[in-house]
């Protein structure tokens, strides 16, 4: 998964990390990690620009 683009990938100043922000429940996290997904359901563009670029 490219979690390094999403928009839910945050950084915490308290732990220097990054982490996957996303507000799920025990069942979302449990058929993340216990299927195979290609991409992540809860991805979501974090790029600022992809609107801008659209407009030129």
């Amino acid at each position: 998964m490219i979690c390094d683009y999403c928009a839910y990938y945050t950084w915490d100043e308290d732990d220097e990390a990054y982490y996957c922000d996303v507000e799920m429940d025990e069942d979302d996290l449990w058929r993340l990690e216990n299927t195979q997904y290609k991409t992540c359901p809860f991805f979501r563009d974090g790029d600022e620009y992809r609107v801008v670029r659209k407009q030129i």
